[in-house]
């Protein structure tokens, strides 16, 4: 469906005569709308009944931008070279119309199947011309059925499952607020978090008007944070044992194994024409994995096999009402890894060193098991035949979890879980997470040669130890606004900080010490910036706190004639007095391990720009 949006101040039109046999019967041969939202509409050979509640949700979004509250739909034929036939287009007008006016809009149309002249006014402001393409996202069957999938809640703790309505939260207030969202919750954004305002501030990342919505852009602090989580969660699954690849990001909707694998499990996706082949954009690194593993030779001798991508990117076609921040994207980086494993026994041991992994890569970002709520899933099969696994699970997180029992399988994993951040707005977003799949090496026709010479089908682990980058980034700004409300300041880990040291000069008389000072703390691969500009003293401190600097050094007569640096530490609000070498042994110690980047912006801040 195409969409062709004019805000207006006004329009209207005149019936001339019939264009075809099944034209619509006319309630008025003329009509005149002021200060309207108009939208030109061009049904399409490929649409469904779904396409027209995409096109509403579209309409919808745009009408509350520009702060609209009347719509009117003008069925166009001009917008698209490939429509769909009368009938066809009428039934999806009708269902397009209805949706708007149950929005709660002024809906005004004009009769489909007549020739028609019209005038229109445009407001002329940067919105006022729009134009929208729509696919369709039909509901399958398996979508529908999902919905009808009994399932079962409840909280685990000790080996006894809880009810979830009955168990007694007492101590465990950041447990029930993920319970209540995720059995009774909605997605959709009420409120902006507060990552949001610290991703703007400290110049990570923004809105990027020109593109998709939920589609960001990075500034130069933004992308060296993410370019050291995506080297320090590379570097982890590694040396857990993966072999790192590389994969296409787009792929045929008409391949085979694809096709079954999306009919099965649709996902909001992005979709690519290329003449009039049809491709969709990935939405994790599964496809290009497993065909990869399709095309491999592989021995049982060779598992457990761990294939690796950093997707740069996946995408993911989310509502736009539930696009905020860094918490939900359209457009995101994802760290996939699959392991194919002979049976389950040799499923679950790999499950549980990737559950151990996964704890592990949170804590390095400064996230323990206190600040996310875990939730295991799981069919009641799974369940009876492997409860000591599943209460181990508990036990090692050492607190109460969110248990969901599916009745019957129908996903193609029988087991995952996934470590929840729950923000300050009561959502949660999911971070690590890992699945035991038992269909997809069948249906993408993956094998290995088991002892007895034999071509079976492996079983499947689908992991990501950390989740999508973004979201790290909004838990660890999100959990800085907890520390912020209990007293503490906010912080990102000394590696992750942007700028570990800033050197405060006094005044021009100490710049030249200052600058020694930069270079013995540059050279030893820590990041280090020095604020030369022409601004008063208490300016420059300042703004180093707002910029969340680790260590802060303020340079004046003392520090020059004692050879000894005044440091002010974020971490515990110390203040000491410490040699140059004494404290690039003490920040060493505390990055040692970690990836370094150089400074990703010029050093010195009076030749820096303004991105925010």
């Amino acid at each position: 469906m195409r969409l062709l949006f004019i805000h207006s101040d006004f329009i209207e039109y005149n019936v001339r005569e019939k264009a075809t046999d099944i034209a619509e019967n006319i309630e008025s041969e003329s009509e005149r709308v002021e200060d309207v939202l108009v939208v030109f509409v061009s049904v399409e050979r490929n649409d469904k009944m779904n396409t027209a509640e995409n096109a509403a949700e579209e309409i919808d979004n745009v009408a509350k931008q520009i702060k609209a509250n009347k719509i009117f739909i003008y069925p166009y034929a001009h917008l698209s070279s490939d429509l769909a036939n009368s009938e066809q287009a009428i039934n999806i007008l009708n269902k397009l119309r209805k949706r708007v006016r149950e929005l709660g809009y002024e809906m005004h149309t004009s009769p489909f199947g007549w020739y028609k002249s019209f005038k229109i006014s445009c407001k002329g402001h940067p919105l006022s011309e729009l134009s929208k393409t729509i696919t369709e996202n039909e509901e399958t069957e398996a979508l529908r059925n999902e919905n009808k999938l009994k399932t079962s809640w409840y909280i685990l703790i000790d080996g006894i499952l809880n009810d979830v309505e009955k168990f007694d939260y007492t101590g465990y207030d950041n447990l029930k607020t993920f319970v209540e969202y995720e059995i009774k919750g909605t997605r959709a954004v009420q409120e902006t978090p507060p990552h949001v305002k610290y991703m703007k501030t400290l110049e990570i990342a923004g809105y990027e008007e020109g593109s998709d919505a939920g589609n960001l852009r990075y500034y130069p602090k933004g992308k060296l944070i993410k370019n050291l989580i995506e080297n320090y969660i590379t570097s982890r699954v590694l040396n857990y044992g993966a072999q790192e690849v590389e994969t296409p990001i787009m792929y045929d909707y008409n391949h085979p194994a694809l096709k079954s694998y999306l009919e099965r499990f649709p996902a909001r996706q992005y979709t690519v024409l290329s003449g009039e082949d049809r491709f969709f954009l990935r939405f994790s690194a599964c496809f290009g994995q497993f065909l990869i593993a399709k095309d491999a030779t592989i021995s049982y001798r060779q598992l457990p096999l761990k294939l690796y991508e950093l997707t740069r990117y996946s995408f993911r076609r989310e509502k736009h009402g539930e696009l905020v921040g860094l918490r939900r994207l359209r457009a995101f980086t994802m760290p996939d890894m699959h392991t194919f494993v002979t049976d389950m026994e040799n499923a679950k041991d790999e499950f549980l060193k990737q559950y151990m992994l996964s704890i592990d890569v949170l804590k390095d970002f400064g996230l323990s098991t206190e600040d996310y709520e875990v939730a295991i899933r799981f069919t009641r099969e799974f369940y009876e035949n492997n409860k000591e696994f599943i209460n181990d699970l508990q036990k090692m997180i050492k607190k109460p979890v969110l248990i969901q029992i599916w009745e019957e399988k129908f996903f193609y994993f029988i087991l995952k879980f996934e470590f929840n951040f729950v923000d300050n707005t009561k959502k949660a977003a999911a971070l690590s997470t890992v699945q035991i799949d038992v269909d997809n090496s069948k249906r993408f026709n993956i094998t290995y040669i088991n002892a007895r010479n034999e071509r079976v089908n492996p079983l499947i682990l689908h992991c990501s130890p950390s989740g999508a980058v973004e979201r790290i980034i909004y838990a660890i700004l999100e959990k800085a606004e907890k520390d912020k409300q209990k007293g503490m300041k906010p912080m990102f880990p000394i590696w992750l900080s942007p700028t570990m040291v800033r050197i405060i000069p006094v005044d021009k008389n100490h710049l030249e010490f200052s600058e020694k000072i930069m270079d013995k703390i540059k050279n030893s691969s820590i990041r280090v910036d020095i604020d030369d500009r022409e601004i008063s003293l208490s300016k420059k401190i300042r703004e180093a706190e707002m910029d969340w600097i680790p260590y802060i050094t303020v340079i004046g007569d003392k520090e020059i004639s004692s050879n000894k640096l005044t440091v002010r530490e974020r971490s515990g609000n110390a203040n000491y007095e410490i040699t140059v070498e004494d404290l690039i042994k003490n920040i060493r110690e505390r990055i040692s391990g970690f990836p370094y980047r150089d400074l990703n912006e010029n050093p010195y801040l009076s030749k820096r720009i303004i991105f925010s």
